[in-house]
């Protein structure tokens, strides 16, 4: 819209994307200080009045929550390596992540004193909240306030202090190296109920169910972790400076229950058939409901699309404790929750579809720049026949002989660590996967390919068409070569 902030306070809406991307804008912008209100028309439930009369934000809430852009760093101070008291530590001028700018969160009662009387344009309708005001876009205010200015005054508190992880271990009987990790945080911005307790709840009885097995004789075949991270709404740092590489899969447990509508699964797509065969076995918890298997009752209310006949299981993004050890490391992760019933944003995979779509629409450019995807697509053949391979062994493999089932297992385990670059995203390095990552634009989804889509995204405004398209081509040959190397983890053993 051609609006400058240079030096300028902005106020955004909270909503639609990761918060810390909103700060992260602002100061690329130029903004000197950003105000986040919570509107309405984002977090009030229809029918429901505020608190205390309901449990809709009251005017005079205020959101908590990180607005750090740590990219999978962990401590800000000691990005990459283990906070420990000999770690060196950067100053915190230039910790990773941290915001340059003073940043503040208000309820709408605050926010509608400054909006109502704001000058500038009128923005889209897609831009307006549900408050009573014009939502004018600025800058400045409009006649008698024309010359009224805003001042942020923020007293913060930052020190460096201790941070307690808790962990428990059940061995395994026959692959005691190998660790299967359950868990979730336990500290909160406030009183917690539903992040992090209903996760925090979910690890506590699964612990004291495990402990009744071992009690009658029961030993899990892998080794098992309990994880209760701390100073997660701190930017993930508890489950970051901890995470073990010698992990299989790493499951999350964090507001474990949001909603009564629905089960939510997001997770890696190998453990896509397992989700399904465990909702299978388990029943429904819906009333009227009884003799309805969990997958049915799931399948019911989220089918996946309109020609996949199964329930949604949506990409991971970042926002919780799975990160590191997904994004990282290439450890096979996932979550589940049972939650409300909302419209699922597809933002990313719309932004991403549109732009692959103008790359196959507009051959022109593509062909100037002499761009072509034939190397990803030649190298997600070559991996759709070893993985049917793979398929096709699994269907013969003697489960009774310990050293076979071991070779497909570590196979597997393998597969997803390839598609790990240890030179990481540009501009990421410690998001190294290379099929799924953040989105850079919305910490909270995930990007397929996203080294390819970070050089597609609006590469129609950069500055220098030729280098941009370089980039594009650079980034299809690292997922080519990715898609090739794990491709070859599935090949039978010489």
């Amino acid at each position: 819209m051609g609006i400058d902030v240079t030096g300028k306070i902005v106020i955004v809406r909270y909503g639609k994307i990761f918060r810390g991307n909103k700060v992260k804008n602002a100061m690329l912008a130029g903004a000197k200080g950003i105000i986040m209100f919570s509107d309405p028309a984002d977090y009030w439930a229809t029918g429901v009045q505020p608190y205390p009369d309901g449990w809709n934000l009251p005017g005079g809430g205020a959101q908590r929550g990180n607005v750090l852009n740590l990219n999978g760093a962990g401590d800000p101070l000691t990005p990459g390596y283990p906070a420990k008291e000999y770690t060196y530590r950067v100053s915190p001028k230039d910790g990773v992540g941290l915001p340059k700018i003073p940043v503040h969160p208000i309820g709408f009662h605050d926010a509608i004193h400054l909006l109502k009387n704001m000058g500038g344009q009128i923005p889209p309708n897609n831009w307006k909240g549900s408050l009573n005001v014009s939502y004018r876009i600025g800058p400045g205010f409009i006649d008698d306030f024309k010359n009224q200015t805003v001042r942020m005054n923020i007293q913060t508190n930052n020190q460096v202090t201790r941070i307690y992880n808790v962990i428990g271990k059940i061995r395994g009987a026959l692959e005691p190296d190998r660790y299967v990790i359950l868990g979730g945080h336990r500290d909160a911005w406030v009183f917690g109920g539903i992040d992090p307790m209903s996760g925090a709840a979910v690890v506590h009885e699964t612990v004291r169910s495990a402990g009744r097995l071992l009690s009658k004789g029961w030993r899990p075949r892998r080794t098992i972790i309990f994880a209760s991270w701390d100073a997660e709404e701190f930017g993930l740092l508890g489950s970051t400076e901890w995470a073990e590489e010698r992990a299989v899969a790493y499951i999350n447990a964090d507001s474990a229950i949001e909603g009564m509508y629905t089960l939510r699964v997001d997770c890696t797509p190998s453990l896509h058939t397992l989700v399904y065969d465990l909702t299978k076995q388990i029943a429904s918890p819906e009333e009227g409901e009884e003799g309805v298997s969990l997958y049915e009752s799931w399948h019911k209310r989220d089918n996946w699309t309109n020609d996949r006949d199964a329930p949604r299981i949506s990409k991971l993004g970042s926002g919780s404790d799975f990160e590191a050890y997904f994004i990282r490391l290439g450890i096979a992760a996932g979550r589940a929750r049972y939650t409300k019933n909302k419209k699922t944003e597809r933002l990313t995979e719309e932004i991403c579809t549109e732009h692959l779509t103008a790359g196959t629409e507009a051959p022109e450019e593509m062909k100037m720049y002499e761009v072509s995807f034939v190397s990803l697509f030649s190298a997600v053949e070559n991996f759709t026949v070893a993985a049917r391979d793979l398929h096709e062994r699994l269907q013969t493999l003697n489960r009774a002989d310990p050293l076979q089932v071991r070779v497909m297992n570590d196979q597997l385990m393998y597969l997803e660590r390839a598609f790990i670059d240890p030179l990481g995203l540009p501009g990421r390095p410690f998001y190294r996967h290379v099929i799924f990552a953040p989105s850079s634009h919305n910490k909270y989804a995930g990007e397929s390919f996203p080294g390819i889509y970070d050089a597609l995204f609006d590469i129609e405004n950069s500055s220098d068409p030729e280098k941009a398209w370089e980039e594009v081509k650079r980034q299809i040959s690292i997922a080519a070569f990715t898609v090739h190397a794990a491709a070859m983890t599935l090949t039978l053993p010489a």
